[in-house]
């Protein structure tokens, strides 16, 4: 039934407005209630991108396995990734150290240079360390593990759910 439910594009579409849920709350965050995004927001930011880029690979034809593997696929890499970044963000926040820090400023490829294209959403001017946000006592960066581990959870019970043999195979 997940394998059915994943050849469909209700499947992708609802993955990404998940995350463009979760990208509009962050520029809320950022523009609304004046936090300023740090380094590892901005990275996770992109690992968020990632999962919404895998959704729209995914939508295009869910039913063709090589689209339907490469957006798995791409949704793994950006969970994985968003995970990595938010726990050693976490790290920053609650084991600060001055050996332990992060960037000054966002660092993209020339060829992706995003803060430049797109300042208003990928330029940092916060500081990694510090504890802007808490909901239910957790700050934004444990969220975000919760959020990226979900992701991560969902991944593997679909891609699990790829060797199951269905009713219509």
């Amino acid at each position: 039934m997940l394998k059915d439910f994943s050849k469909g594009r209700l499947s992708w579409l609802l993955l990404l407005a998940f995350i463009v849920f979760f990208e509009a709350c962050a520029l809320f965050f950022q523009h609304v209630m004046m936090l300023g995004p740090c380094v590892m927001c901005i990275y996770e930011r992109v690992a968020m991108l990632a999962i919404g880029v895998a959704a729209m690979i995914g939508a295009i034809a869910p039913n063709n396995p090589i689209s339907r593997w490469l957006g798995l696929a791409s949704w793994g890499f950006g969970a994985y990734k968003g995970l990595m970044l938010a726990l050693e963000h976490v790290d920053y926040q609650f084991n600060p150290s001055p050996f332990a820090t992060c960037d000054l400023f966002v660092t993209f490829p020339s060829w992706a240079p995003l803060n430049q294209w797109a300042p208003w959403m990928f330029e940092a001017y916060g500081d990694c360390s510090k504890v802007v946000w808490q909901f239910f006592d957790l700050s934004m960066p444990q969220w975000l593990v919760i959020i990226f581990a979900g992701n991560l959870v969902a991944f593997g019970i679909v891609v699990i759910s790829q060797f199951v043999k269905s009713k219509n195979d």
